[in-house]
């Protein structure tokens, strides 16, 4: 399958998205919001990946909506009812494609990631970055409040009083700045970060893939739970990564052959 507005790579299990319009610093328009939804979901439901890396063409990673593009005319035609019962809307339901996916996401931030753009890099469980990265919340200044998840991931990454001194002035962060407040996983050379992020992948996708599924849906789930709760959903989630016995004999085997083990996800 071919995308207009993206590109998309699976190689050694890993999935690599890439924003292509370079020209408008992948800003998001109709067509790139729907294949991105789509790759989500294609990602959600291919066993064959094992992590996924976002980034963008050119020098951005995803500058936000792209609000340079034309504007309907005449009369508005009356929305589908399900469209007028939506409570999410597409920013809500772009946020859930990407923080849903079952395996480990990684952000290559190699440019501005700013309003919608920086949240799509927020709800990947990583960040990989560089001198070159920068953050804007860039809501306000548009006389919006944040979407696309930002209010929930941001203050969950930095803090309450870091999250609203970016949303409430909208500023740049560079990327020095985003690695010491905690935007940022990993700081590397301009040059380095792909490699940086597909060997972090590569860790993700040797092991066995129903145990890191059931861990990323554990950490997720654990989030918002008290202890003794986050307790019982671990040992819940110990259930999931038990139903791959080919796994579990695989990894018993290559211990004591000393070798390196073939996951299969069975």
């Amino acid at each position: 399958m071919s995308y207009g507005s993206l590109k998309y790579e699976v190689s050694e299990h890993i999935a690599t998205v890439t924003f292509d319009r370079p020209e408008k610093l992948n800003a998001i328009n109709g067509e790139l919001r729907d294949e991105l939804a789509q790759v989500c979901d294609r990602i959600y439901n291919d066993d064959d990946v094992r992590a996924a890396i976002f980034t963008g063409a050119g020098r951005g990673f995803c500058s936000g909506a792209d609000v340079t593009g034309p504007r309907p005319q005449g009369e508005p035609e009356v929305a589908p009812q399900n469209e007028r019962l939506d409570d999410l809307g597409w920013v809500g339901r772009l946020a859930i494609g990407i923080y849903e996916i079952g395996v480990p996401t990684i952000a290559v931030m190699n440019g501005v990631a700013a309003g919608a753009g920086m949240s799509i890099a927020l709800a990947c469980d990583m960040r990989v970055g560089s001198s070159v990265s920068r953050f804007k919340t860039v809501f306000a200044e548009r006389g919006l409040s944040p979407d696309s998840g930002m209010s929930y991931f941001l203050p969950r990454l930095i803090g309450y009083g870091r999250a609203a001194d970016l949303i409430f002035t909208s500023r740049n962060v560079g990327g020095e700045e985003a690695w010491r407040l905690g935007l940022l996983d990993r700081f590397v050379e301009e040059s380095e970060m792909m490699s940086a992020a597909r060997e972090i992948a590569s860790q993700a996708a040797s092991l066995p893939p129903m145990a890191i599924r059931s861990g990323k849906r554990v950490l997720q789930s654990n989030m918002d739970l008290d202890f003794h709760r986050a307790l019982k959903n671990e040992y819940f989630g110990l259930s999931f990564a038990r139903k791959s016995p080919n796994d579990q004999k695989e990894q018993r085997a290559a211990f004591v052959e000393k070798r390196k083990p073939d996951f299969t996800g069975t």
